[in-house]
C-alpha cells in the first residue's frame, strides 16, 4: 500500500505544471546551461522510473534527500518543524475527543431538551466557522485589544531555559489550540451523539432498563462499550492529520512546524520536503489503521476468536 501511494503521490507531484526551477527560467541573468546543471545535480535530468526508483532506494535508508530552497537535508527540516506540530495536534485533539465525548453523550441521553440544541447549535458554528476567521477574530480581541495573549510567534522571552520560557512558550500556544479545538469538536460531537442515539433505541438498553439496572450502570456497561469501536477508528484515522492539519493556523500565528514547511514546499515546488511529508502520513494512516484494528480486537474478544 505504501508503494502503492508513494508512486501515485511521485507521479502526481512531477507531472503538476511549473517546477522549482520555473523562477529562474523566467530570470534573464540565468542561463539554461545552469538550469541543466542544477537539474543534473539534483537528479531532475533521469527519466521519471529512474528518479522514483532512486528516491525509493533512499527512503529505505532514511535519506529524504535535500531541500531544493534550503540546501538542507531533508531529514533535518522535518525533525526540526515536526515537535511543536506534534504537540499542538496531539493536545487539541485530547480536548477534541473528551469534550467531544462528554457533550455528545450528554446531548443523546437529555435529547430535545435545553442543553440538547445548545450543543446542536454549537455543533453548527463549529462546523460553519473558518479556522483563519476565527484565528483573526481572536488575535483582534485577545490580542491587539486586551493583549492578554501574543499575537504570533512562539517565544517572547530569552534565554530559552526556565520555567517562566516554558509558561511563555504555552502561552502562545493558547490561541491556536483554541481555534483548533473549536473546529474539530462540533462535528465529532455530532457523530458521537447520533452513535448514542441508536445504541439507546437497542433492545438490550430497553431490557436493561426494564430490569431496573441503574443509569450509571447502563451507561457504563452498555453505552461507552459500544462507543468505543467507532471511536478507536477515528483517533486512528486521525493520526496523519498531526503532521500537517494546521497549515492555515500555523500561518496565520507565525508558527514554524510541520504544516507551514508543506504549504511552502507546495507552493516552490520542493519536491523532497514534499515527498518526505507524504511519507511520513501515509506511514502514519496505515499504523494508525493497524493499531486501531489491533484495539477493535482487544475490545472485541469473541471477534478476536472467531478470526
Amino acid at each position: 500500500m505504501m508503494l502503492i501511494i508513494s508512486l501515485i503521490s511521485f507521479l502526481a507531484i512531477h507531472l503538476a505544471p511549473n517546477s522549482f526551477f520555473a523562477s529562474g527560467e523566467l530570470n534573464p541573468n540565468i542561463t539554461k546551461e545552469s538550469i541543466e546543471h542544477l537539474k543534473k545535480i539534483y537528479g531532475l535530468d533521469k527519466p521519471l522510473l529512474y528518479q522514483y526508483l532512486s528516491w525509493i532506494w533512499a527512503m529505505i535508508h532514511l535519506d529524504f534527500g535535500v531541500s531544493f530552497a534550503s540546501g538542507k537535508m531533508v531529514k533535518d527540516e522535518i525533525l526540526s518543524r515536526i515537535g511543536i506540530t506534534l504537540i499542538m495536534n496531539f493536545i487539541s485533539m485530547v480536548f477534541v475527543f473528551l469534550l467531544a465525548l462528554y457533550f455528545g453523550i450528554k446531548s443523546a441521553i437529555k435529547r430535545d431538551s435545553f442543553l440538547d440544541r445548545g450543543v446542536k447549535q454549537f455543533a453548527l458554528v463549529s462546523y460553519a466557522m473558518p479556522s483563519f476567521y476565527l484565528a483573526l477574530l481572536l488575535i483582534l480581541f485577545f490580542s491587539v485589544y486586551l493583549k492578554w495573549f501574543p499575537i504570533s510567534g512562539l517565544h517572547s522571552i530569552e534565554p530559552k531555559s526556565g520555567i517562566e520560557w516554558y509558561i511563555d512558550y504555552a502561552w502562545h500556544l493558547v490561541l491556536p489550540i483554541f481555534v483548533m479545538v473549536f473546529g474539530g469538536v462540533g462535528t465529532l460531537s455530532m457523530y458521537i451523539r447520533s452513535l448514542t442515539l441508536e445504541i439507546l433505541k437497542s433492545d438490550y438498553i430497553f431490557f436493561a432498563k426494564s430490569r431496573g439496572i441503574e443509569e450509571k450502570i447502563v451507561f457504563k456497561r452498555f453505552i461507552l462499550p459500544n462507543l468505543y469501536p467507532p471511536i478507536v477508528t477515528i483517533l486512528g484515522l486521525s493520526l496523519p492529520g498531526m503532521i500537517g492539519g494546521s497549515v492555515i493556523l500555523e500561518s496565520i500565528f507565525s508558527i514554524n512546524g510541520m504544516g507551514l514547511l508543506f504549504f511552502q514546499s507546495a507552493m516552490s515546488r520542493d519536491y523532497p520536503v514534499i515527498m518526505g511529508i507524504l511519507i511520513i502520513s501515509t506511514f502514519l494512516t496505515l499504523f494508525g489503521n493497524i493499531v486501531a484494528d489491533l484495539i477493535l480486537l482487544k475490545l472485541n474478544p469473541h471477534f478476536a476468536k472467531a478470526s
